[in-house]
């Protein structure tokens, strides 16, 4: 029987919790998704608790920060004029909100404080420092 090695492509279900049983993401309730091991789609920790399954096989892990999103890091937090922000959207605290990035890329942001003429947002993965309860079921190895 094919196992899943670290160059495989699978057909997934699968869902992310934080520690509270808040759900982040999940596919469980619709179609699998294709995903590449070793394409950086998944984080490490979650290709880890992939490799060396079978087909059929369902997975459940948590992941420690460091092997789900990493750290929140100091140097990704950057001050941006207030006057940047729609009048019709206010930033608030713990809004995440999709800036344009190099590239016509999106860079997701955290607004992590608010000041009269500064807001200041986290580039860090929203998800960075969390701990993340992952569950997946190999539907199939392509």
């Amino acid at each position: 029987m094919k196992t899943v090695e670290s160059s495989s492509r699978l057909l997934l279900l699968f869902k992310m919790q934080l520690e509270d049983g808040t759900e982040v993401e999940s596919n469980f309730d619709d179609e699998a998704i294709e995903f590449q091991i070793g394409n950086g789609s998944l984080t490490s920790g979650m290709e880890d608790a992939l490799i060396g399954k079978n087909p059929g096989e369902t997975v459940s892990v948590k992941l420690s920060p460091e092997l789900a999103f990493g750290m929140p890091d100091a140097n990704n937090i950057h001050s941006m004029p207030i006057e940047d922000f729609p009048k019709d959207m206010p930033p608030e605290e713990n809004q995440v909100i999709a800036f344009d990035g190099p590239d016509e890329t999106e860079i997701m942001g955290t607004i992590v404080g608010i000041s009269k003429d500064e807001v200041e947002v986290d580039f860090s993965h929203p998800l960075a420092g969390r701990v993340i309860n992952f569950t997946a079921k190999i539907v199939s190895i392509l």
